[in-house]
Formats: C-alpha cells, sequence, structure tokens
C-alpha cells in the first residue's frame, strides 16, 4: 500500500496488513526467504530479537511448511534487549522465545545466545558484548565494512507505544552511546527497570532491520516516526533514529497502527 506524504527511501517499505494473521503470515515469509538468501551466502543466519509481541509475532515459523523447510541448525539467535531476570522468570525475554517458537523448531541449543542471568546489569553487558565480539571474530555474525560494529542478518524489533524499540527510550542518555555495542539500563520507565540493549550503532549496522507495530495505540506514535514534516521534537524519537543505511528496512504493520499514515495512494 503506498501512502502519500512518506518518502520510501528515507522511511524504507511500509507492509501494512488487513488482519493479524496476514501481518503474521507476511513476517513469517520474510524471515524464512531472507533465512535461506542468506545461509546460502555465508552459511548462517544471524537473529536478533527483542521481547514483547515479536515472538508471538513470529508464531508462523513454528507451523507448516517453515518448521519443516527453514534450515534452523544454520540459526543463532541474539536478543536485541533482554530483562536482568532469571531465565525462568516470566519477564525473562529469552524464556518467552524459548516457550513460544524455539522449543517448537530444531533449532540447536548452543545457537541461541541468551545473557548470564548470574550478572549484574552492567556485567551481564559486558559478558554479552564480549560473546558477540567473539562470533565476529569467527565469522558466526558478519562484521560491518563501515564501522567498528557486528552486521546481523536481521534485526527485529517491535515499536513501544512511546516509539521506543529494543530498551532504548525516548530522552535516555543511552541513545547517545556510540562506543559500545551492548550496554545497561537500571531505570528502564517499563518494568523491570534493569535490562540490557543492544545501542543504535549496532541496530544501523544491521544488514536487515524490520519493525513490527501493532495496534491503534500505536498509530499516534507512528505518524510522528514515519511522516515528514512533524514536530523537531519527533526526531528524538528512538525508533525514527533508526536509520541502516544502505541496508534494508521494513516496516510490519497492521491496518490499525497504520491508521495515522493512510492518505491518498500516490500515484504510480
Amino acid at each position: 500500500m503506498a501512502v502519500s506524504g512518506i518518502d520510501p527511501k528515507r522511511t524504507g517499505e511500509l507492509r501494512i496488513h488487513e488482519t493479524l494473521d496476514e501481518l503474521r503470515t507476511d513476517l513469517a515469509d520474510y524471515i524464512a526467504e531472507l533465512s535461506e538468501v542468506t545461509v546460502k551466502e555465508r552459511g548462517v543466519f544471524s537473529l536478533a530479537i527483542s521481547g514483547g509481541c515479536i515472538i508471538d509475532t513470529m508464531g508462523k515459523l513454528c507451523e507448516a511448511p517453515y518448521n519443516k523447510t527453514v534450515d534452523w541448525a544454520k540459526w543463532h539467535v541474539f536478543w536485541a534487549d533482554e530483562r536482568v531476570v532469571a531465565k525462568s522468570h516470566p519477564d525473562s525475554n529469552y524464556k518467552l522465545a524459548k516457550d513460544g517458537l524455539f522449543s517448537k523448531v530444531p533449532i540447536i541449543p548452543s545457537h541461541m545466545h541468551s545473557i548470564n542471568d548470574n550478572l549484574s546489569s552492567e556485567e551481564a553487558a559486558n559478558e554479552y558484548e564480549f560473546v558477540i565480539r567473539q562470533l565476529v571474530k569467527t565469522r558466526v555474525i558478519s562484521a560491518s565494512e563501515v564501522c567498528d560494529c557486528p552486521k546481523f542478518d536481521l534485526i527485529l524489533l517491535e515499536i513501544g507505544h512511546d516509539g521506543h524499540i529494543a530498551s532504548l527510550f525516548p530522552g535516555h542518555t543511552l541513545l547517545d552511546e556510540k562506543d559500545e555495542w551492548v550496554t545497561f539500563i537500571t531505570d528502564s520507565p517499563v518494568a523491570p527497570p534493569e535490562r540490557i540493549t543492544f545501542t543504535l550503532p549496532v541496530i544501523n549496522s544491521a544488514s536487515n532491520v524490520a519493525l513490527v507495530a501493532m495496534g491503534e495505540d500505536k498509530s499516534e506514535v507512528l505518524q510522528s516516526i514515519v511522516n515528514d514534516g512533524v514536530e523537531p521534537d519527533c526526531n528524538s524519537l528512538p525508533a525514527k533514529m533508526v536509520q541502516p543505511g544502505s541496508s534494508n528496512l521494513v516496516w510490519f504493520l497492521d491496518k490499525a497502527a497504520a491508521l495515522k499514515l493512510q492518505g491518498p495512494p500516490t500515484s504510480e
């Protein structure tokens, strides 16, 4: 669907779906196709995900045909942000992902790269960055050609109602972090307060970034993020700061979330 007032070269590709089921199917197709192409090129597929509704939205991947056709043994999964809680805790993004998807497909358990839940938030962030750096050295994760950052094959993030992504929140000092790959937060405005998160340079260095938003409660912030000509303060919204340069940026939206983006179709 083409939407007036939006520059695709700046915002990336917008995929607006009539129903949640259509969105989930399109996202599964997108991930499966990207996995197939990447495994053929590199022999592995490195995926980083956030929490929230992402696992539910990915749910069709554990159904036919994807559960049989995806080369799950070549996947390496990471968390773009994680709550610093035990892996068995209901708030754990790892637990959410394992219970909701990865326990239902033949992924190699050691390829699920979670944080060390026995450490403090700062220690966990430092160790997670060390793990990622080692995997860049062994080329499980590609290296960026333009900066000192990993180049994940896909980073998949949900957009919060306030425009946050991963655990990067509006107005927080972590938005200015340029040197670290993984950092920590102890004052998250959303519980639990202690988390680790990828930084913006890492997100913007990915080969592909996909952003997901659903529901009418996201429509106002999406208007601020995506539309041109909005007030300057909107430029500090974390989701608006996702600008992966020459990489591919795709938005998966349902009709309700895209409500305020709807305008007369642009002429072909």
